[in-house]
Protein backbone atom coordinates (compact mmCIF):
# COMPACT_ATOMS: atom_id res chain seq x y z
CA UNK A 1 0.00 0.00 0.00
CA UNK A 2 0.78 3.01 -1.11
CA UNK A 3 2.94 5.09 2.44
CA UNK A 4 0.72 8.23 1.82
CA UNK A 5 -2.82 6.34 1.61
CA UNK A 6 -1.43 4.33 4.79
CA UNK A 7 -0.72 7.72 7.06
CA UNK A 8 -4.45 8.58 6.28
CA UNK A 9 -5.94 5.13 7.17
CA UNK A 10 -3.68 5.08 10.48
CA UNK A 11 -5.34 8.33 11.12
CA UNK A 12 -9.32 7.15 10.45
CA UNK A 13 -8.72 4.00 12.04
CA UNK A 14 -7.38 6.01 15.73
CA UNK A 15 -10.17 8.55 15.18
CA UNK A 16 -12.88 5.48 15.08
CA UNK A 17 -11.00 3.53 18.24
CA UNK A 18 -11.43 6.58 19.86
CA UNK A 19 -14.53 7.11 19.69
CA UNK A 20 -15.37 3.56 19.89
CA UNK A 21 -13.92 3.48 23.47
CA UNK A 22 -15.63 6.86 24.32
CA UNK A 23 -19.43 4.77 23.43
CA UNK A 24 -18.05 2.49 26.25
CA UNK A 25 -16.81 -0.56 23.92
CA UNK A 26 -13.70 -1.72 23.77
CA UNK A 27 -11.72 -1.36 20.43
CA UNK A 28 -8.49 -2.99 19.19
CA UNK A 29 -6.49 -3.05 16.04
CA UNK A 30 -4.73 -5.78 14.45
CA UNK A 31 -2.50 -5.84 11.67
CA UNK A 32 -3.73 -9.03 10.10
CA UNK A 33 -6.33 -12.31 10.18
CA UNK A 34 -4.06 -14.14 12.04
CA UNK A 35 -3.34 -11.41 14.91
CA UNK A 36 -7.60 -11.36 14.86
CA UNK A 37 -7.72 -15.24 15.21
CA UNK A 38 -5.64 -14.80 18.17
CA UNK A 39 -6.99 -12.10 20.29
CA UNK A 40 -10.44 -13.36 19.78
CA UNK A 41 -8.92 -16.85 21.24
CA UNK A 42 -7.66 -14.72 24.26
CA UNK A 43 -10.87 -13.46 24.59
CA UNK A 44 -12.63 -16.15 24.89
CA UNK A 45 -12.80 -19.11 27.51
CA UNK A 46 -12.29 -22.96 26.75
CA UNK A 47 -15.50 -24.63 27.42
CA UNK A 48 -17.83 -21.35 27.14
CA UNK A 49 -20.86 -21.53 25.37
CA UNK A 50 -20.39 -19.22 21.81
CA UNK A 51 -22.55 -18.35 18.98
CA UNK A 52 -22.39 -16.19 15.76
CA UNK A 53 -24.23 -14.24 13.86
CA UNK A 54 -24.18 -15.13 9.50
CA UNK A 55 -20.86 -13.67 8.68
CA UNK A 56 -18.25 -14.28 5.29
CA UNK A 57 -15.68 -12.23 7.84
CA UNK A 58 -15.54 -14.61 10.47
CA UNK A 59 -15.15 -17.49 7.59
CA UNK A 60 -12.29 -15.45 5.84
CA UNK A 61 -10.65 -14.30 8.79
CA UNK A 62 -10.65 -17.91 10.55
CA UNK A 63 -12.16 -17.08 13.48
CA UNK A 64 -14.92 -19.85 12.28
CA UNK A 65 -12.24 -22.46 12.44
CA UNK A 66 -11.63 -21.03 15.48
CA UNK A 67 -14.65 -21.51 16.97
CA UNK A 68 -15.67 -24.67 15.60
CA UNK A 69 -12.31 -25.86 17.32
CA UNK A 70 -13.76 -27.96 20.11
CA UNK A 71 -12.51 -26.15 22.57
CA UNK A 72 -15.88 -24.50 22.97
CA UNK A 73 -19.52 -25.34 23.26
CA UNK A 74 -20.27 -23.94 20.33
CA UNK A 75 -24.21 -23.08 19.27
CA UNK A 76 -23.90 -24.27 15.43
CA UNK A 77 -26.69 -23.61 13.33
CA UNK A 78 -25.18 -24.88 10.15
CA UNK A 79 -25.83 -28.68 11.61
CA UNK A 80 -29.87 -28.03 12.04
CA UNK A 81 -32.13 -29.81 9.63
CA UNK A 82 -35.38 -28.32 9.89
CA UNK A 83 -36.04 -24.21 10.06
CA UNK A 84 -37.38 -25.40 13.13
CA UNK A 85 -34.36 -26.66 14.84
CA UNK A 86 -32.64 -23.34 13.08
CA UNK A 87 -35.08 -21.55 15.10
CA UNK A 88 -34.61 -23.33 18.12
CA UNK A 89 -30.66 -22.31 18.02
CA UNK A 90 -31.23 -18.90 16.79
CA UNK A 91 -33.35 -18.56 20.30
CA UNK A 92 -30.35 -20.37 22.30
CA UNK A 93 -28.16 -17.94 21.07
CA UNK A 94 -29.70 -15.52 23.52
CA UNK A 95 -28.27 -17.50 26.09
CA UNK A 96 -24.73 -17.60 24.72
CA UNK A 97 -21.71 -16.61 26.78
CA UNK A 98 -20.11 -14.63 23.94
CA UNK A 99 -21.50 -13.98 19.99
CA UNK A 100 -19.37 -13.22 17.33
CA UNK A 101 -20.42 -11.53 14.16
CA UNK A 102 -18.92 -8.59 11.85
CA UNK A 103 -20.87 -5.13 11.55
CA UNK A 104 -21.83 -3.97 8.29
CA UNK A 105 -20.20 -0.55 8.56
CA UNK A 106 -18.47 1.44 11.78
CA UNK A 107 -18.13 5.19 11.75
CA UNK A 108 -15.12 7.01 12.60
CA UNK A 109 -18.02 8.56 15.38
CA UNK A 110 -17.98 5.12 17.12
CA UNK A 111 -21.04 3.70 15.69
CA UNK A 112 -21.92 0.35 14.51
CA UNK A 113 -23.90 -0.34 11.73
CA UNK A 114 -26.08 -3.52 11.07
CA UNK A 115 -29.16 -4.51 8.45
CA UNK A 116 -30.75 -7.85 8.73
CA UNK A 117 -33.53 -10.37 7.35
CA UNK A 118 -33.95 -12.78 9.75
CA UNK A 119 -33.18 -10.60 12.38
CA UNK A 120 -31.43 -13.33 14.70
CA UNK A 121 -28.34 -11.56 14.81
CA UNK A 122 -29.13 -7.68 15.41
CA UNK A 123 -31.19 -8.70 17.89
CA UNK A 124 -28.56 -11.06 19.70
CA UNK A 125 -26.30 -7.88 19.22
CA UNK A 126 -28.90 -5.69 21.55
CA UNK A 127 -29.37 -8.07 24.06
CA UNK A 128 -28.84 -11.31 25.42
CA UNK A 129 -25.17 -13.08 25.40
CA UNK A 130 -23.02 -11.18 27.50
CA UNK A 131 -20.08 -10.21 25.38
CA UNK A 132 -20.45 -9.56 21.63
CA UNK A 133 -17.44 -9.61 19.55
CA UNK A 134 -16.69 -8.16 16.20
CA UNK A 135 -14.61 -8.84 13.62
CA UNK A 136 -14.04 -5.72 11.21
CA UNK A 137 -11.93 -5.47 8.18
CA UNK A 138 -11.27 -2.12 7.04
CA UNK A 139 -13.03 -1.86 4.21
CA UNK A 140 -16.13 -1.66 6.42
CA UNK A 141 -15.01 1.79 8.04
CA UNK A 142 -17.00 4.84 7.05
CA UNK A 143 -17.36 8.48 7.73
CA UNK A 144 -20.58 8.44 9.19
CA UNK A 145 -24.25 7.23 9.33
CA UNK A 146 -24.80 7.78 5.98
CA UNK A 147 -21.63 5.92 3.90
CA UNK A 148 -22.90 3.46 5.41
CA UNK A 149 -26.58 3.41 4.48
CA UNK A 150 -24.89 3.61 0.71
CA UNK A 151 -22.67 0.99 2.20
CA UNK A 152 -25.00 -1.71 2.65
CA UNK A 153 -27.51 -0.82 -0.36
CA UNK A 154 -24.49 -0.86 -2.60
CA UNK A 155 -22.47 -3.24 -1.33
CA UNK A 156 -23.23 -5.53 1.93
CA UNK A 157 -26.69 -6.13 0.66
CA UNK A 158 -26.31 -7.27 -2.63
CA UNK A 159 -23.45 -9.48 -2.07
CA UNK A 160 -25.09 -11.50 0.75
CA UNK A 161 -28.10 -11.65 -1.59
CA UNK A 162 -26.01 -13.56 -4.17
CA UNK A 163 -24.27 -15.19 -1.40
CA UNK A 164 -27.55 -16.37 0.05
CA UNK A 165 -29.60 -16.99 -3.34
CA UNK A 166 -32.06 -14.41 -2.62
CA UNK A 167 -34.14 -13.14 -5.55
CA UNK A 168 -33.87 -9.81 -4.74
CA UNK A 169 -34.01 -6.16 -7.92
CA UNK A 170 -30.07 -5.83 -5.65
CA UNK A 171 -28.61 -9.19 -6.51
CA UNK A 172 -29.49 -8.55 -10.45
CA UNK A 173 -28.48 -4.96 -10.58
CA UNK A 174 -25.45 -4.61 -7.54
CA UNK A 175 -27.25 -2.17 -5.66
CA UNK A 176 -30.18 -1.20 -3.97
CA UNK A 177 -33.55 0.02 -6.03
CA UNK A 178 -34.10 2.78 -3.77
CA UNK A 179 -30.94 4.25 -4.31
CA UNK A 180 -32.88 5.44 -8.09
CA UNK A 181 -36.19 7.10 -6.21
CA UNK A 182 -34.37 8.57 -3.41
CA UNK A 183 -35.45 6.50 -0.69
CA UNK A 184 -34.01 7.10 2.70
CA UNK A 185 -32.42 3.93 5.19
CA UNK A 186 -35.31 1.29 5.22
CA UNK A 187 -36.55 1.96 1.59
CA UNK A 188 -35.92 -1.14 -0.65
CA UNK A 189 -37.92 -3.74 -2.71
CA UNK A 190 -41.18 -5.95 -1.08
CA UNK A 191 -39.30 -9.07 -2.75
CA UNK A 192 -39.42 -12.27 -0.08
CA UNK A 193 -35.99 -12.68 -0.33
CA UNK A 194 -34.92 -9.14 1.01
CA UNK A 195 -32.36 -9.42 3.52
CA UNK A 196 -32.81 -5.65 5.11
CA UNK A 197 -35.75 -6.05 7.52
CA UNK A 198 -34.39 -3.97 10.38
CA UNK A 199 -31.93 -1.73 10.64
CA UNK A 200 -29.90 -1.14 14.09
CA UNK A 201 -27.25 1.50 15.28
CA UNK A 202 -25.29 1.03 18.35
CA UNK A 203 -23.94 4.11 19.89
CA UNK A 204 -23.17 4.60 23.79
CA UNK A 205 -23.46 1.57 25.40
CA UNK A 206 -24.72 0.93 29.20
CA UNK A 207 -23.17 -2.23 29.24
CA UNK A 208 -19.28 -0.85 29.13
CA UNK A 209 -17.58 -3.31 26.86
CA UNK A 210 -19.80 -5.67 26.52
CA UNK A 211 -19.10 -5.09 22.75
CA UNK A 212 -15.34 -5.81 21.81
CA UNK A 213 -14.69 -4.24 18.33
CA UNK A 214 -11.24 -6.12 16.61
CA UNK A 215 -10.54 -3.69 13.48
CA UNK A 216 -8.66 -5.85 11.32
CA UNK A 217 -6.26 -3.80 8.75
CA UNK A 218 -7.41 -6.32 5.61
CA UNK A 219 -10.38 -6.23 3.97
CA UNK A 220 -12.74 -8.61 5.04
CA UNK A 221 -16.52 -9.47 4.40
CA UNK A 222 -19.14 -7.57 2.53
Amino acid sequence: MDKNLQVIIEKKIEKTVENLRKNNMEAYVVQNCTEAVKLVEGLLKEGETITCGGSATLAESGVMTLMKSGRYNFIDRSVAKSREETEELYRKSFFAETYLTSANAVTESGQLYNVDGNSNRVAAICYGPKSVIFVVGINKLVRDLDEAVKRVKTCAAPANCVRLGCETPCSKTGECISLKTGGDMPSGCASEGRVCCNYVVSSWQRVKNRFKVIIVKESLGF
